[in-house]
């Protein structure tokens, strides 16, 4: 059940990066930020939810629990972003046309073995997100 309640709250936190965006950055550069990128965010989301913090028996969190979680993912999300010059709402604009590059983005991973590894694996399910189906 807790794993469930992860997965659930792992979607709903991520909803904040994952509105659609346009334009296409195609560069091996661009690729290479959000690849990356989104391999530390979903890292950093797995272990921000591991063991469904403090929720019990499958429990949801408050309303007021939600939203100092939200801004708690939020400042994450910023601070991890910046180490890539990206604010939150570049990433959420820019990453669906990134990773809608799939041939760019298996080029990049196929180069780097090691990132390959930790990109695939990222959880997969409910998330929405990139062609990938992960949520980052």
């Amino acid at each position: 059940m807790a794993s469930n309640l992860t997965r659930i709250m792992i979607g709903m936190s991520l909803s904040i990066v994952l509105f659609a965006g346009t334009g296409f950055a195609t560069e091996p550069a661009e690729v290479e930020k959000f690849v990356k990128a989104r391999i530390e965010i979903g890292e950093m989301m797995t272990n921000y939810f591991k063991g469904g913090k403090g929720y019990g028996d499958g429990q949801r969190p408050s309303p007021e629990a939600m939203r100092e979680m939200g801004a708690d993912i939020n400042a994450k999300l910023s601070t991890l972003l910046s180490k890539y010059d990206l604010t939150v709402e570049e990433y959420r604009q820019r990453s669906p046309a990134v990773f809608a590059d799939d041939a760019a983005v298996k080029s990049y991973l196929n180069e780097h073995p090691d990132l390959k590894q930790r990109y695939e694996a990222l959880p997969l399910g409910s998330m929405r997100g990139g062609s990938t189906g992960r949520g980052y």
